[in-house]
């Protein structure tokens, strides 16, 4: 046996999986409260002797692991225009694993500045201008982060003709120089920049989130949970050496605070009459919906669902879907005590209504346009139609008695014609909460952990939109 132990240090739970690397299996799972406040180790200990309850005392080949808590990695991040370079920043960010405070485009204001001064991101990355293009704006938004009295790491990514200005004019930060984000126009650069937010997150934050306490407890890697669970959906789609993986898939994660999406494939039109719009999405790609969570942004799924649709769904009076609500305020970590109860088919309605928001938003769109040599379609984004798989991880859709209908919500709509989500999918349920462990074993044993996965995660079947699909 040469068992490792993965460990995730969450912001509401840290949970520990020992894995067997020999026999390339599960050997056991466990979580417990994470204790950011006091220390952090604790909690640690607790799921610890939780697993070692059901596995026994093992003397662990390795200790690797990943963390979101205390916030996981906060970065803001600014951009010349919205649809260009801000995205592509954006896009850089949250596929490194960082949790975005704030977008900005454009000059910074008074108010971005008043913004950032008060509450400092962990990282601020400052892109701007293709190369040999425009330099004055990021020139002047780094004059005005200058000004501040906080005093943040600063990743520059933008016009390379501006870096030695860049270099002057923000001396007094702890500075790192980066390739364009953008080099040219609608060309993604993203890659090396993403390396960089590792190694800052590896350096610098894990210090300051208390993470260092369990420095003598690890025997290495450590990354931001969400950047782990994108190297799990990553190796599993495209697979490593002589095992396969399963193809282009969507991941989703429903959690308390947020909802995560995850795409791995090209999303490239397919049909000769559609036109691309915008730079080329990120083959493996990550959106977060920081207002659809099942616990913390309850009242951001119902805003845009709306109240009676959450409670029809619920099968409970707007009354009572209020008084839940009151209950679920009070205490985030309050949850359902069976499959049937009320409280777990409010998740199931919520977490409903977040896989069907935030997979539109993820999904690029077809829009019909008329031109001179008649009818074409435009995509903008990423075309998840061709997408064979879907992975599905976060309690409310582990513990829940009909994933295969949340599924559903993930795949075209009749409701939403224009949307590019996949026509139809097989299945797969994260029933033990592992995709974030073998994203941390996946840096250094990537067959073994793909090997893992296909065989630990659950398969459900086929699954079909209600109502067919529409080819056009």
């Amino acid at each position: 046996m040469r068992p490792v132990l993965l460990i995730d240090f969450g912001s509401t739970y840290t949970k520990v999986t020992a894995a067997d690397l020999e026999k390339e299996r599960i050997l056991g799972t466990a979580s417990s409260f994470t204790t950011q406040e006091n220390d952090i180790g604790e909690g640690l200990e607790r799921a610890l002797s939780k697993l070692h309850e059901k596995t026994g005392v093992l003397h662990y080949e390795a200790r690797l692991a990943c963390s979101s808590a205390a916030g996981g990695l906060r970065m803001a991040v600014s951009g010349l225009v919205p649809e260009l370079t801000a995205e592509a920043a954006r896009l850089a960010a949250l596929g490194a694993g960082a949790k975005l405070a704030s977008v900005y485009s454009y000059e910074l204001t008074r108010g971005d500045l008043l913004e950032i001064e008060n509450n400092p991101p962990d990282i601020f990355l400052l892109t701007g201008g293709t190369d040999g293009g425009n330099r004055d704006c990021v020139t002047e938004n780094a004059k005005q982060l200058a000004k501040l009295k906080a005093r943040f790491p600063i990743l520059f990514a933008g016009n390379r003709s501006a870096a030695e200005d860049i270099e002057a004019i923000l001396s007094d930060f702890p500075l790192t120089l980066c390739p364009n984000v953008m080099p040219r126009f609608g060309e993604l650069n993203i890659a090396p920049v993403q390396r960089e937010i590792r190694n800052l997150f590896l350096s610098n934050i894990v210090h300051g989130k208390g993470l260092s306490k369990t420095k003598e407890l690890l025997s290495g890697i450590l990354m931001p949970t969400p950047s782990a669970i994108l190297s799990a959906m990553r190796l599993l789609s495209k697979g490593c050496g002589e095992c396969e993986g399963i193809g282009d898939l969507l991941g989703i994660d429903v959690g308390g605070a947020t909802t995560d999406i995850y795409s791995i494939g090209q999303g490239e039109p397919d049909d000769i009459n559609i036109i691309y719009k915008g730079f080329e999405e990120p083959e493996a790609k990550r959106s977060v919906e920081g207002d659809l969570g099942v616990r913390l942004n309850v009242w951001g799924i119902i805003e845009e669902t709306g109240i009676e649709n959450i409670a029809q769904s619920a099968q409970m009076s707007v009354e009572e879907l209020k008084a839940f609500i009151v209950s679920i305020e009070s205490d985030k970590k309050i949850l359902p005590e069976a499959a049937d109860d009320a409280l777990s088919t409010l998740d199931r309605a919520l977490a409903m209504a977040a896989i069907d928001i935030a997979t539109r938003r993820h999904a690029g769109t077809l829009e019909e346009v008329y031109t001179p040599m008649g009818m074409a379609y435009i995509q903008t984004g990423k075309n998840l139609r061709k997408f064979q798989n879907i992975v599905m991880t976060g309690g409310s859709l582990i513990h829940a008695n009909d994933t295969m209908a949340l599924a559903k919500r993930a795949l075209y709509s009749a409701e939403h014609p224009a949307s590019l989500r996949p026509l139809s999918a097989d299945v797969y349920l994260d029933t033990q909460y592992i995709l974030a462990a073998m994203g941390v074993l996946a840096e250094r044993e990537p067959l073994v952990a793909l090997r893992i996965m296909k065989k630990e995660l659950t398969t459900l079947g086929r699954c079909q939109p209600q109502g067919g699909t529409n080819n056009g």
